[in-house]
């Protein structure tokens, strides 16, 4: 029997508390854990009393380009290194990373900085090959619905971040989550990266803060928050993350580049070094109101 099976035959012989409906997503659920958990990778808890965050490139461009995100991330504060070796595009003719190769450069600048890494995984047949240098396993706004993948990253054991679709309904989102959390790995960090809406004059997507608060009622899952996607300005990127503090979010994913002017990708919503500086002590006090403590590099 599989694993996914026998959840669904332990789910159906247990009945739910007196007068309450049982969750769609059992075991993602509050009801199935009274206490938040959290996601150990490496060194660094995720959903503790720390909040994490992650910043780099949005893809792999070249060697150089990411050596110099990740020295520079890394002296600033952040803790693990995101970097696209793979991109979905919406159109096949733009730049669609570097594939095994931006694999590579992401563990030299695993080895050289001591920062953890995570990459996003688009395809079944690459699970192996991303797992193999990644410590963290992306699940992208596109793929979130890509029900055989989530399954197949699921049965490496290694930490998925599984980002919300941009077209997606919270629950939508957390029954993404059940079909990881079904195959037996709980290391699971949802992310709420924005959703698209009516208004495009002025931000690409509306980061939804709203559905960071649920899940994190719902959920006993640790909850990222991405605002470089949630807005696509790098000029509302501080002050969205600030929010995201405010609303109870355990990290961020900050897209960060040496030189957002030339990116192949993403480069509007992209922070330079000394705006990503300058984002890093700005959040010291937010987190510091909500009793929390900036993760912070170990050796």
């Amino acid at each position: 029997m599989s694993t996914a099976t026998q959840i669904a035959v332990d789910l159906a012989t247990v009945s739910p508390v007196a007068g309450t409906k049982p969750p769609a997503y059992p075991l993602a659920s509050r009801q199935s854990r009274a206490g938040a958990s959290t996601v150990q990778v490496g060194s660094i808890e995720f959903g503790g009393p720390e909040v994490v965050v992650m910043a780099g490139p949005c893809t792999v461009e070249s060697r150089r380009q990411l050596l110099e995100a990740a020295q520079g991330v890394c002296s600033l504060g952040a803790v693990v290194l995101r970097g696209g070796a793979f991109k979905p595009r919406t159109s096949p003719y733009d730049f669609r990373g570097l594939a095994e190769e931006g694999l590579r450069h992401l563990a030299e600048a695993r080895t050289l900085t001591g920062l953890l890494v995570i990459t996003e995984v688009m395809s079944e047949k690459d699970v192996e090959l991303v797992a193999n240098y990644a410590d963290i396993l992306q699940i992208g706004s596109r793929s979130m619905s890509a029900f055989r993948l989530l399954e197949e990253v699921a049965r490496t054991g290694k930490p998925v971040m599984l980002k919300r679709g941009f077209m997606a309904t919270v629950k939508e989102w957390l029954l993404a989550a059940e079909y990881i959390l079904a195959q037996g790995n709980e290391r699971v960090i949802l992310c709420e990266r924005g959703i698209r809406s009516f208004d495009s004059d002025f931000t690409r997507n509306t980061l939804d803060l709203n559905a960071v608060a649920v899940a994190k009622m719902e959920t006993h899952l640790p909850v990222i928050v991405d605002p470089s996607h949630g807005t696509g300005r790098a000029d509302l990127v501080a002050p969205l993350a600030k929010a995201a503090i405010a609303v109870g979010a355990d990290g961020l994913l900050i897209e960060v580049h040496p030189d957002p002017s030339t990116a192949l990708c993403d480069g509007k919503q992209s922070l330079d070094l000394p705006r990503f500086a300058a984002l890093m002590s700005e959040l010291r006090p937010f987190i510091a109101a909500t009793g929390r403590r900036l993760a912070m590099p170990r050796g």
